[in-house]
């Protein structure tokens, strides 16, 4: 089954100029297109730009992005650059679940002040 550029768009929540401009780049070769010239994107196209989101969000560069999906790195330097991209995600979680227990205090302490304020008026 064939995939239309919007289509793509819509599913990955990638813009059409992003998905453009990861073609052009060699960031996403091999899209195929039919007689008039429309890009036809497989599931494994889908399943290859997911991933390539997947470096982006946990923070790979495009450059980086780049020779990765084109092979210009051998397998076992890209696997040691996923194991980074792993501890780099890993240490983000970290830090986010630092500040969501920062959160949840402030979250409590604000909760019972209103609650403190509503019981003030109740006795009003």
């Amino acid at each position: 089954m064939s995939y239309s550029i919007g289509e793509v768009s819509a599913q990955i929540g990638l813009s059409i100029h992003t998905l453009r401009y990861y073609e052009k780049e060699g960031i996403m070769p091999g899209v195929q297109r039919n007689e008039s010239g429309i890009r036809l994107y497989e599931t494994k196209d889908i399943e290859a730009l997911e991933f390539i989101c997947c470096l982006r969000e946990t923070g790979m560069g495009i450059a980086d992005i780049k020779q990765f999906v084109n092979h210009a790195t051998t397998i076992q330097e890209r696997l040691e650059r996923l194991r980074e991209q792993r501890q780099n995600v890993q240490e983000q979680m970290a830090r986010f679940k630092k500040y969501e227990a920062m959160l949840n205090r402030k979250i409590g302490l604000y909760e019972d002040m209103a609650q403190g304020d509503s019981d003030e008026k109740h006795h009003e």
